[in-house]
């Protein structure tokens, strides 16, 4: 399968996948020719692959939605300022990279707990079909978990937004992780 037709695939896929309690992409209004609007500006299917837990959670996705719209991120959050560093450590750009979360639909609240039982459905659904024979880089402990669960060869780096250390300190442990990978 090429590598269009398998990120067809994930699309199709992320478009079905439901789990009540949780507002899919189309029902907030994100629909698109992506798997996770982040892709709109980092979706490389043939560069590094990083995972995180989720995309956003809904009352910010509705609360920004025209940045999102126009960028499917936001740079002024914790997660994308680190993201930016981690790309000037590796002299990329967003285009260079695919980033993707394992679980595909919003979340109620910010930094809600995902059941890991809905991760992996979520994972198992659609994140699957976007590894494309990368080994992605976990950036998290909740999609390392994820991975792990599946035996899918990952490297683990922290999340950009956890609460250790500094922006560049978190930023060169995932630049190592995304030259590792």
């Amino acid at each position: 399968m090429t590598r269009a037709a398998a990120y067809a695939r994930a699309i199709a896929a992320r478009r079905a996948f439901r789990l009540p309690g949780y507002p899919t992409l189309a029902e907030a209004g994100f629909d698109g020719d992506y798997v996770s609007p982040i892709q709109m500006t980092s979706g490389n299917l043939t560069g590094p692959l990083l995972m995180s837990k989720d995309w956003l959670d809904a009352p910010s996705a509705e609360a920004h939605k025209a940045q999102l719209k126009r960028t499917g991120y936001l740079p002024n959050i914790p997660y994308n300022k680190v993201i930016d560093r981690v790309l000037r450590l590796l002299n990329l750009t967003r285009a260079d990279i695919y980033i993707t979360p394992v679980f595909h639909l919003l979340t109620p609240k910010r930094s809600s707990t995902i059941p890991a039982a809905h991760a992996r459905a979520s994972f198992d659904a659609i994140g699957r079909h976007e590894l494309m024979g990368r080994r992605p880089v976990a950036l998290g402990q909740d999609s390392a978990r994820v991975l792990a669960h599946f035996n899918i060869d990952h490297i683990a780096a922290p999340h950009p937004s956890a609460r250790i250390g500094s922006y560049d300190h978190r930023a060169q442990a995932i630049a190592r992780a995304v030259r590792a990978a």
